[in-house]
């Protein structure tokens, strides 16, 4: 599964409505480490799901499929191939970021959660053929799994652990992969149903419109199915229904999102900035920046200038990795950014693409500069601000 913009960190309420403008990471869980440059975590919720097919597989499937073993290792096998599971459905979602990566958009991080994975890629796709490409990607490593466990199936004979391991991960990985082909966002196929859809009309927002209501109905058609094999006595369709769920939610926030992304059409960065960020002195430190900008004044972002030249920005966030004890003796120049070095936009630059560069850097506010001249500052915030006006105008 992808997302092309993470659970949000910065949001509001718009006219009762949530407004995500942030893109999406999910930040929470236990990181692993990185894989081509790609953070790799672990949402809390994986260990729950991770205990629970470890006690399926070790409960009921391994004895029901080889009798006579040793109870402990019914249990450590369980353990093993739920393990070996989770592994299968991170390479699926490196499928996608590759690919992803392969043309030039940025993968955020690779998240293993309570429904499998998802990468979080920051910013949209350059063409429907990329699109389709890095959709159908994880699917194709999920389907040569598929293959791979199959094959070796016969070389393992001997080895009834593995070989049951075997069994479990080529069925499993099939199923990942035609899961995730449904013709609907926020799985695969709704992604590759959207890159149908956009090389057909060449309009993006229209193709994303078509494939979340897609998603939304086959999230509506997993409710109701879980409901009714819920009614059948069959508790299995909770988890049918909570799948349902989950479609229906993430498609109907990609709904939401491309209906703001469309009052922001045409608008420009002008329109919506604030005013310029305080300039502070290079060699103020930053214990006084937090005390006599910050906390005083409430201000979040500073340019940086020394005699009467800008050179970089800071913003809250920057002071906040410095660790508290060195804030009184280091200044703003040493953790700026340089001017040179921070993604800048024009006043007639779009807004929607404003956000993006600001999702694909992950920043919350992006200077605005014609030539060497800053001439303010655009933070979310002002987008959201902004955005509840265009809201209120329309009625």
């Amino acid at each position: 599964m992808i997302a092309v913009k993470p659970p949000a960190v910065s949001s509001a309420k718009i006219d009762g409505k949530h407004a995500d403008l942030e893109g999406p990471i999910i930040q929470q869980g236990v990181p692993l480490g990185k894989v081509f440059g790609i953070p790799i975590r672990l949402d809390y919720s994986w260990f729950l799901i991770l205990g629970l097919l470890a006690w399926m597989l070790g409960g009921s499937y391994f004895p029901a499929e080889f009798a006579g073993w040793p109870p402990a290792l019914y249990w450590l096998m369980g353990v093993v191939t739920a393990v070996a599971f989770f592994a299968s459905l991170l390479l699926h979602e490196l499928g996608h970021s590759v690919v992803a990566l392969r043309y030039k958009v940025p993968v955020r991080s690779i998240t293993l959660f309570v429904f499998g994975g998802v990468a979080q890629i920051a910013g949209e796709p350059p063409s429907a053929k990329a699109e389709f490409r890095i959709a159908i990607a994880g699917p194709i490593v999920s389907l040569a799994l598929a293959l791979l466990f199959y094959a070796a199936q016969p070389l393992l004979e001997a080895l009834p652990p593995l070989l049951g391991m075997a069994r479990y991960l080529a069925y499993m990985n099939l199923a990942v992969a035609l899961f995730n082909l449904i013709p609907g966002y926020p799985l695969d196929g709704g992604r590759v149903l959207r890159a149908a859809v956009w090389a057909f009309t060449r309009n993006l927002r229209r193709a994303t419109v078509f494939a979340a209501n897609a998603g939304r109905g086959f999230g509506l058609g997993f409710i109701l199915l879980g409901v009714w094999e819920i009614l059948g006595g069959n508790l299995g369709g909770l988890w049918i229904a909570f799948i349902g769920w989950f479609l229906h939610s993430a498609a109907s926030a990609q709904l939401m999102q491309a209906a703001y992304q469309g009052l922001l059409a045409g608008h420009t960065v002008s329109q919506a900035m604030g005013g310029r960020c305080p300039t502070v002195a290079a060699h103020l430190t930053l214990q006084r920046l937090v005390d006599e900008h910050v906390l005083e004044r409430g201000e979040r972002c500073f340019l940086v200038d020394r005699g009467g030249r800008i050179l970089g920005l800071v913003t809250v966030h920057q002071v906040k990795r410095v660790p508290r004890a060195e804030w009184a003796t280091a200044t703003v120049d040493r953790i700026m950014l340089p001017l040179e070095q921070s993604q800048c936009v024009g006043p007639d630059t779009g807004l929607v693409a404003a956000l993006q560069l600001m999702d694909r850097d992950g920043v919350n506010q992006l200077p605005v500069t014609a030539g060497r001249r800053v001439l303010g500052m655009l933070s979310r915030e002002d987008v959201i601000g902004y955005l509840r006006t265009l809201q209120e105008l329309q009625g």
